[in-house]
C-alpha cells in the first residue's frame, strides 16, 4: 500500500494534519504527536507504507503507534494499492499531457493508478465529424487525454472566424480543415493516430452540428449500432448531449419526439435548421471553449466506462455566463428505439474527520 498521490498534506494546528483538500475525501488527523506531524507533512507524494515505517523509526515513533496511524490512514482511504508494473511495451509510456490526467486520477479512482486508467484510453477510437472551433477543442482535448485514435471527418475550410481557439493558425486559413486538425491533433499527442483500419467502427461518434441534430444522420448511428454524442451549436448557446447508446438511452428522435409534444410545427422548423446548405453561424470563443471541453469530458466518462452525465440529458451552455445546466428527457412512448429508462448518477459525499487518542 501507498499514499495516494497527488493529496497534500498539510499542518493544521499542534497535533493535527489535514490530508487532501477536496471535500470529496479531504480528511483531518487529530491528537498526534509532534513527530507524528512532522512525519506525515515530510512524507513524499505516493510514499509506500514500509516507507512510512521505516521514516516513523527514525522519527522515534513507538510501533504501535506507527500501526494505529497506518490504519487511521487506511480507514481515511488515505492508503491505495501500489500499481503493477506497466508493460514492457506498447503503452507503457504516456506521452504529452496524458502524464498530468494520470496524476489527476490517480486522486479519485480506488486503486489510485490513474495510469493504468489513462493507459487504457490508447485501445479507444473516437470520430469527430465537425471541425470548426469547438470540433477542433474536443478533438485536441480527447488527443492530450491520451485517446488512441482521433477519427476527423469535416469538408470545409479554415476560415479566419475558426482561428483563436481549438489551435488553427492564420497561415491555416483557406486550407482544409481536416488537414490543419491532423497536424493540430498531434501536437496535442504525438502518438495518436488519425486513421483507423478500414471498416472500423468507432467506439464514439461526436457529431457537432449547427442549429439543430440532423435526423438521418443520429438514425444511420442508430441502425449501425455506433454510440454517438450530439453536440448542437445554437444562436447564442451550446447543446453537448444527449449521449446516446442504441437500446439503452434515449435517443436523438426521442428528444424530438418530446419537442414535437409542444411545438407541433417542430419537425418543419428541424428541417430547415438541420439543412445541409444552410449556413453555418459563428462558434463564439467562449462556447466553442466551453463546450468544446465538455463535449470532450463526457465522451471521455462513456469510454471510461463511467455514466456520463449526458446519458438520456444535455449540457445547455449558453451566453453570457456560458454555465452548464442540465436538462433530462426521458425515452419517449412513440419513438421504438427500444431504450431503457436511465439511471441518474452517483453523488459522492465528503469524508469526515479522523481522530488518534
Amino acid at each position: 500500500m501507498r499514499l495516494r498521490p497527488g493529496l497534500d498534506l498539510l499542518w493544521r494546528s499542534p497535533g493535527e494534519v489535514q490530508i487532501g483538500t477536496d471535500p470529496r475525501w479531504a480528511v483531518r488527523l487529530s491528537g498526534l504527536t509532534d513527530p507524528e506531524v512532522d512525519l506525515l507533512t515530510g512524507a513524499e507524494p505516493g510514499s509506500t507504507v514500509e516507507a512510512l515505517r521505516t521514516s516513523a523509526t527514525r522519527h522515534g515513533i513507538p510501533a504501535d503507534r506507527v500501526g494505529a496511524l497506518l490504519q487511521a490512514l487506511d480507514q481515511a482511504r488515505v492508503l491505495c494499492p501500489i500499481p503493477a508494473r506497466p508493460p514492457a511495451t506498447g503503452t507503457a509510456t504516456l506521452l504529452s499531457g496524458a502524464a498530468a490526467d494520470a496524476s489527476a486520477w490517480s486522486t479519485v479512482l480506488e486503486d489510485g493508478d490513474g495510469a493504468a486508467h489513462v493507459r487504457d484510453r490508447s485501445a479507444r477510437t473516437v470520430g469527430i465529424v465537425g471541425l470548426g472551433r469547438l470540433g477542433l477543442q474536443t478533438a485536441v482535448v480527447l488527443a492530450a487525454a491520451g485517446i488512441g485514435t482521433v477519427l476527423l471527418q469535416d469538408d470545409g475550410l479554415v476560415t479566419s472566424a475558426d482561428l483563436g481557439v481549438g489551435g488553427y493558425l492564420p497561415r491555416d486559413v483557406g486550407s482544409p480543415r481536416v488537414e490543419a486538425a491532423h497536424r493540430i491533433v498531434h501536437d496535442a499527442n504525438a502518438a495518436v493516430r488519425t486513421q483507423a483500419p478500414a471498416r472500423t467502427e468507432p467506439d464514439l461518434l461526436v457529431l457537432i452540428e449547427h442549429g439543430a441534430a440532423d435526423p438521418a444522420r443520429s438514425r444511420l448511428s442508430m441502425s449501425a449500432g455506433v454510440a454517438h454524442l450530439s453536440v448542437v451549436v445554437q444562436e447564442a448557446g451550446v447543446l453537448v448531449g444527449p449521449l446516446v447508446v442504441p437500446g439503452v438511452t434515449p435517443c436523438l428522435r426521442c428528444v424530438d419526439l418530446w419537442r414535437a409534444d409542444v411545438d407541433d410545427r417542430w419537425g418543419v422548423v428541424v428541417a430547415q435548421l438541420a439543412a445541409a446548405a444552410r449556413p453555418h453561424g459563428p462558434e463564439e470563443s467562449a462556447l466553442a471553449a466551453v463546450a468544446g471541453s465538455l463535449a470532450a469530458a463526457q465522451a471521455l466518462a462513456h469510454l471510461d466506462g463511467r455514466t456520463p452525465t449526458v446519458r438520456g440529458a444535455g449540457l445547455e451552455v449558453s451566453l453570457p455566463e456560458a454555465v452548464p445546466r442540465v436538462r433530462s428527457w426521458a425515452v419517449h412512448p412513440d419513438c421504438g428505439c427500444g431504450a431503457i429508462p436511465v439511471t441518474p448518477p452517483v453523488t459522492a459525499s465528503c469524508a469526515g474527520d479522523r481522530v488518534l487518542a
